[in-house]
C-alpha cells in the first residue's frame, strides 16, 4: 500500500516537474522568437500571459502573510507556554542570522573570485535609470519609519508588506495573550489562510503557463541586450546560490537536523520548483509550510517560523545577491572596496534582512547595502539599473534560495527542540497544494496554556 502511495507522489511530482520545465523552455524559445522577429502580438500575448500569473499570485500574499504569522503566532501555545514560544522564536532567529551569514560569505569569496564586473561595458537607458532613481532607495531610516502603518487599512491596500508583517506580529501576540478570549477571532484566520491556500493550489495548477509567460517575456523583451554584458553577473549569482542549497543547506541537515538531504529535497521539491517559477516567497508559503510538516516538524511550530521566514529569512535577496551585485557594480566603475566596507556588506545581510518583506526586497537590499558602505549616487543608480535587466533570471534562483533556507530553518530548531517526527519524515507524502491531501489541523491548546500569560 505505502508503495503504491510512493508511486502515485513521485508520479504527481515528476509531472508537475516536467511541466513546468516544459513552460520553462517553449517560453525562452517563444521570446526568442519574438525578439528576433519583432513579432509584436507574440510578445504582447507573452506580456499578458506573465502578468495575469503574477497579479494572479500576488492577491495572496498580503492575505496569506497576515493570516499564517496571526495563526502561527498562537499555535506556539500548544508547545508548552510563553517561554518554550520565546526560546523557539529565540533560536529560529539565531539560526536566520547563522545561514544568512553563511551565505553573505559565499556570494562575497564567489564575486570576488569571479571578477564579476570587471571588463564589462554596458550602459542602460536613461528612463530606466530614471525610473528606478525615483524609487524609494533601501536606507535604515527608511525601512525603520516605514514599519509602522499610518494607516491600517492603508497597508494592506497599498501591499506595504513590512507594515502588515508588523501589524501580524502585534496581532498574534494579543491573540496568543487573550488565549480563549480570541479563539474566535483566531478560528476565523485560521478558516481564511486555508481558503486562501485553496484558490492558491489552484493557481499552481497554472504554474506551467505562468512561467512560459514570465520567461518568454524576459527573451523577448532584453534578448542578448544585457544578457551577454552580464553573464558574469547571472553566473556568479547562479554558482553561489547553487553552493548554498546543494552544499551549504544539505550539510546542516544531515550533521544538525539528522535529515538526509535526498529526503529533504524529494519533499521540497515542488516547492522550490514554484518558488523558481513564480519569484515569489510570499505565494509559496503554504507550500513551504506544508512541506516542512511533511519534513516531519511540529505543525503548530511550522505554522510560526515558516510564515516568519517567509518575511524574514532571504538567503538569495537578501545575502548573496547584495553582496555579489555589489561587487560587480564595484568592478563595473572601478571602485576598490576596502575591508570595512566588505564588513558593511555583511552586516547588511545579518540585520537588514527583514527589509527584504515585499516583492522589491532585492531592490531594498541591494540600495541599502550600497548606500551603506558608502558608494556614491550616480553609480548606485546607474548600478542598479544595469543589474536590472537581468532581475528576472536572477530572481528565480534568489527566490528558490530563499525559500529552501526557510524550510531548512525550523527542520533544524526542530530537531534540536525534539520536535521533528521521524515516523512522519521518512513516510511518503504527496506535492503539498497538488495532491488535495488536506493539511494537518493545528494542535488543540491544552486548558492550561488558556490562561493568560
Amino acid at each position: 500500500m505505502s508503495t503504491d502511495v510512493s508511486t502515485r507522489t513521485n508520479r504527481r511530482t515528476l509531472y508537475f516537474g516536467l511541466s513546468v520545465l516544459a513552460g520553462l523552455v517553449l517560453g525562452a524559445l517563444l521570446g526568442f522568437v519574438a525578439k528576433q522577429t519583432g513579432t509584436a502580438w507574440l510578445t504582447t500575448t507573452l506580456k499578458t500571459i506573465g502578468n495575469i500569473f503574477t497579479s494572479l499570485l500576488q492577491f495572496t500574499v498580503i492575505p496569506l502573510v497576515f493570516t499564517a504569522i496571526v495563526v502561527g503566532v498562537t499555535s506556539l501555545r500548544g508547545l508548552g507556554g510563553g517561554r518554550t514560544a520565546a526560546r523557539l522564536g529565540g533560536k529560529t532567529l539565531l539560526w536566520f542570522g547563522i545561514t544568512s551569514l553563511i551565505a553573505v560569505l559565499i556570494g562575497i569569496v564567489v564575486g570576488l573570485i569571479s571578477g564579476a564586473g570587471k571588463g564589462v561595458s554596458v550602459k542602460p537607458s536613461e528612463a530606466t535609470v530614471a525610473r528606478l532613481a525615483d524609487r524609494a532607495q533601501g536606507d535604515w531610516l527608511t525601512v525603520l519609519n516605514g514599519l509602522v502603518p499610518d494607516n491600517l487599512f492603508t497597508a494592506f491596500s497599498n501591499g506595504e508588506v513590512l507594515q502588515v508583517v508588523f501589524v501580524a506580529v502585534l496581532v498574534g501576540i494579543a491573540t496568543y495573550a487573550l488565549g480563549e478570549r480570541a479563539a474566535p477571532f483566531v478560528a476565523f484566520n485560521q478558516a481564511a489562510f486555508d481558503i486562501i491556500q485553496k484558490v492558491l493550489g489552484w493557481i499552481i495548477r497554472l504554474a506551467p503557463l505562468g512561467v512560459l509567460g514570465l520567461i518568454g517575456t524576459a527573451f523577448a523583451t532584453y534578448g542578448n541586450q544585457f544578457f551577454k554584458p552580464l553573464l558574469s553577473l547571472i553566473a556568479a549569482v547562479y554558482i553561489a546560490a547553487l553552493l548554498v542549497l546543494f552544499v551549504v543547506y544539505p550539510v546542516l541537515l544531515k550533521f544538525v537536523g539528522e535529515v538526509s538531504p535526498r529526503t529533504f529535497f524529494a519533499k521540497a521539491w515542488t516547492a522550490l520548483q514554484f518558488a523558481f517559477v513564480s519569484r515569489s516567497s510570499g505565494a509559496t508559503l503554504p507550500l513551504s509550510r506544508q512541506t516542512a510538516v511533511n519534513l516531519g516538524v511540529e505543525p503548530g511550530y511550522a505554522g510560526f517560523a515558516v510564515p516568519l521566514g517567509t518575511t524574514t529569512k532571504m538567503d538569495g535577496c537578501a545575502a548573496l545577491y547584495p553582496a555579489i551585485a555589489t561587487i560587480f557594480i564595484a568592478n563595473l566603475f572601478g571602485v576598490s572596496l576596502g575591508f570595512w566596507q566588505y564588513v558593511g556588506i555583511v552586516a547588511v545581510a545579518v540585520f537588514g534582512s527583514f527589509a527584504t518583506a515585499g516583492t522589491t526586497g532585492w531592490f531594498t537590499m541591494l540600495t541599502l547595502t550600497l548606500s551603506t558602505i558608502g558608494l556614491p549616487a550616480e553609480v548606485v543608480a546607474t548600478g542598479v539599473a544595469i543589474v536590472y535587466g537581468v532581475d528576472p533570471i536572477l530572481d528565480m534562483i534568489r527566490t528558490a534560495t530563499n525559500v529552501a533556507g526557510q524550510i531548512t530553518v525550523p527542520v533544524l530548531v526542530a530537531r534540536g527542540e525534539g520536535l521533528l517526527d521521524d515516523e512522519v519524515l521518512n513516510a511518503p507524502s504527496g506535492p503539498p497544494l497538488l495532491d488535495d491531501q488536506p493539511a494537518p489541523a493545528e494542535p488543540a491548546p491544552k486548558d492550561k496554556d488558556l490562561v493568560t500569560a
